[in-house]
């Protein structure tokens, strides 16, 4: 056999790899495995800790609370059942702080939206100091809403505030503004204090609105409260939408009215005024004035599942309202991935 076939020969032997390289691959590729493994388990870490501690574990605890007659200080609760939610359903007074929540949010949101929207097209035009009319306006809501209910306070108390102040300028009598039938027009008017929030959203998707549209309208005479009617609303229905959703569940939790009482505390909370007896202010009672922490428990359930409920109704009536820019792919146009068939 010549040199060169046994060159040819051993060309084609490929060494097979021996079985402690072999084994070093797997222990190597096993270790990157791990590793990677433990990775995960170190970042996501401590956000399942949080979780389970700050809120899976605290919201099953108050569930089997509203099954309990506990008072939240003696071990000796017993169970009993939905008692706690048919009693929500059948107490007058519980029944009427959740209406006075509900009007109250009837009336102040669609203000608040509508307020928001004037203010956000106001400060859209090509004016002059527009940057600095844009902060002031937006000033009152970075105060934290404690801040802004105690300042509130003082601004209507009864003997030293600057309403009553004002109206001596006039020589008209003090009111007692924290004190029923005035106190919710003070409520309205702390709430509508913070709309630079809704302001500065509306305006963010005015000027995402893109400019061509605006002047297709104007070019084929369209006039202005036209061309805001027929374009600018609809294309800022999306924005308008996540603001009357994220204010009626704030609106329902609201808890401003303990705050600028005139004795905000557990055992003063009926120093709130009956018109703003919110449905809050009525768990607040029952939680820390009253003890009754199994039904303030199932009080708080029943409105997750009010929000719920009202969250899930507005989404399915807004299907023919809100117009999205961009519109969600057909199934059929679906991308394939490698796990399809």
């Amino acid at each position: 056999m010549s040199g060169g076939q046994l060159l040819e020969d051993s060309a084609l032997i490929v060494p097979s790899p021996s079985p402690g390289a072999a084994a070093r691959r797997h222990r190597n590729r096993l270790s990157l495995r791990q590793r990677r493994v433990g990775a995960f388990y170190v970042f996501t870490g401590p956000w399942v800790l949080g979780f389970t501690a700050l809120t899976a574990y605290p919201l099953g605890y108050a569930l089997w609370l509203s099954f309990t007659n506990s008072d939240g200080l003696s071990d000796r609760s017993r169970f009993v059942g939905l008692a706690n939610y048919k009693e929500v359903f059948t107490d007058p007074d519980t029944m009427a702080s959740l209406s006075r929540t509900a009007l109250f949010t009837g009336i102040t949101v669609p203000l608040s939206i509508i307020a928001g929207l004037i203010l956000a097209v106001l400060v859209n035009q090509p004016i002059r100091a527009r940057g600095l009319f844009r902060t002031l306006l937006y000033l009152p809501a970075v105060v934290p809403p404690v801040g802004a209910a105690l300042t509130f306070k003082l601004i209507f108390d009864r003997d030293s505030g600057a309403a009553n102040g004002l109206l001596d300028l006039f020589h008209i009598d003090g009111v007692t503004w924290l004190t029923d039938p005035y106190a919710r027009w003070v409520l309205m008017v702390l709430t509508m204090w913070g709309v630079g929030n809704i302001m500065i959203v509306s305006l963010a998707g005015l000027q995402d609105i893109p400019k061509e549209f605006l002047e297709a309208a104007r070019v084929d005479g369209a006039n202005p409260w036209q061309t805001f009617t027929r374009i600018t609303l609809p294309l800022l229905s999306p924005v308008i939408f996540f603001q009357v959703v994220t204010g009626i569940i704030g609106s329902l939790q609201s808890f401003a009215p303990l705050l600028i009482a005139l004795n905000p505390t557990p055992a003063g909370v009926t120093a709130v005024p009956q018109s703003n007896y919110f449905y809050m202010i009525d768990v607040f009672a029952q939680f820390f004035a009253n003890g009754r922490y199994g039904y303030a428990s199932a009080m708080l359930w029943v409105l997750f599942a009010i929000i719920v409920f009202v969250t899930f109704l507005l989404f399915r009536l807004s299907k023919g309202a809100v117009f999205y820019s961009v519109e969600p792919e057909p199934a059929k146009n679906k991308p394939r991935t490698m796990g399809d068939a």
